[in-house]
């Protein structure tokens, strides 16, 4: 029986639990009660008498079956649960769903491994990456996960992601959408018993379970569509890589001389930066071209590009500073807070610190040439350098003259 558990209560963390409480109820190999995890925190509600008052969230949710700082009008399963001590919500776990800010992750991660089942797996639906300072190279967070779970003799701890087209708000709505699941889950063989299993056939017998499709099944709804693919790597690149290319995307959105075009344009360089990326550093996965054709390739990039928090805020930012200002580090840096507070009502931006481990990685290998996006974006966010400026990290000036696309190297 799967116990499955959501370490984390945001906006997408309350979208998602839709599907799993819902399937959770309906899988017989599930245990119904699904656990979510809630960072605990005071918010004012409106009390029956009509008068503010201050109430936990966790206390909320669970009354009201609905988050209402987060994901306002939208009902969760009743089979959801709220609970604010991590250890509790993840007692004898076998499957953790992790959706949080992944700068909060690895404290909580040693918190929690010596409370889940020894046959635990996760999934992570986190769009980020770290950063090994002493090896120069990108570190997967779902790898970060995996190295942080097998700590203090518990075995090997498997992690896949979660990543596609999905606007949180619109999954929640029960709008039509795909997603991409990548993972590489073993098959378990599992003893069935007198008093398991469906019918006396069963007893004695040992059952092959795919876990990968098990998982899936876990996500998968009518309305939300989940594929499964092996690289992980693939796509947990495109998942972090595709904030960053959305800021962008946000600072032509910003400036009044841009448009549509110079947005396309922005999209494509954008696309093969970031399978060229995925090449580099992660060569030894196996990276695939058709993962960056599944929803948690292309399709998320033109979602988050055309919507989302990091478009959103990078356009405001464009407005704010002027299509040709210069910035100072500490301009920029305040600027971004501010409208971090400002537009997203306590959600965090991911393509800025995307963005920031990004730049580390290939400016240590000394690639920056060969992702003039990627730079340009850095510099605009961090150094200041004009707004309009993103354009030229989408064509390049040849000797000649003439503009040409950008050719990344090593492609």
């Amino acid at each position: 029986m799967e116990r499955v558990c959501i370490v984390g209560s945001g906006n997408w963390g309350s979208a998602i639990s839709i599907m799993i409480g819902t399937n959770c109820e309906r899988l017989s190999y599930c245990h119904t009660q699904v656990p979510m995890w809630v960072f605990e925190e005071e918010i004012d509600v409106t009390a029956a008498n009509g008068k503010k008052q201050k109430r936990k969230i966790s206390e909320v949710i669970n009354e009201r079956h609905e988050n209402v700082k987060y994901l306002p009008g939208i009902e969760l399963p009743h089979n959801i649960v709220a609970m604010p001590n991590l250890e509790s919500a993840c007692q004898g776990a076998t499957l953790l769903i992790f959706v949080l800010p992944h700068q909060f992750l690895p404290p909580l991660l040693k918190r929690l491994r010596n409370v889940v089942h020894p046959s635990c797996r996760g999934v992570s639906l986190i769009k980020g990456m770290d950063f090994d300072a002493v090896h120069k190279k990108p570190v997967l967070i779902s790898q970060s996960i995996e190295g942080i779970m097998s700590q203090g003799g518990r075995g090997n701890f498997s992690c896949g992601v979660l990543m596609g087209a999905n606007v949180a708000n619109e999954v929640a709505q029960g709008q039509i959408c795909e997603s991409t699941l990548a993972s590489n889950f073993a098959e378990v063989g599992v003893g069935v018993g007198p008093g398991v299993g469906k019918g006396s056939k069963d007893k004695g017998r040992l059952l092959h379970l795919d876990l990968n499709e098990r998982t899936r099944e876990i996500f998968n709804s009518p309305s939300f569509r989940v594929q499964h693919v092996k690289d992980v790597a693939g796509a947990e690149v495109s998942g972090a890589l595709k904030n960053v290319v959305a800021l962008g995307a946000g600072f032509v959105d910003g400036l009044p001389h841009l448009g549509g075009n110079t947005k396309a344009a922005l999209l494509r360089v954008g696309l093969k930066e970031m399978i060229s990326f995925s090449r580099i550093f992660f060569e030894d996965m196996d990276v695939r071209d058709d993962t960056f054709l599944e929803s948690c390739g292309m399709a998320d990039l033109i979602t988050t590009c055309y919507g989302g928090r990091n478009r959103k805020c990078a356009d405001a930012f464009a407005r704010k500073r002027g299509s040709s200002a210069v910035m100072s580090e500490e301009g920029c840096t305040s600027l971004w807070k501010e409208l971090e507070t400002e537009l997203l009502n306590g959600q965090k931006l991911q393509g800025t610190l995307a963005c920031k481990e990004a730049y580390q990685v290939i400016e240590s290998r000394g690639l920056l040439e060969s992702f003039p996006l990627i730079r340009q974006v850095y510099k605009i966010s961090f150094q200041g350098a004009p707004v309009d400026s993103i354009v030229d990290g989408i064509v390049v000036v040849a000797a000649s003259g003439t503009t040409s696309p950008v050719c990344i190297s090593r492609l």
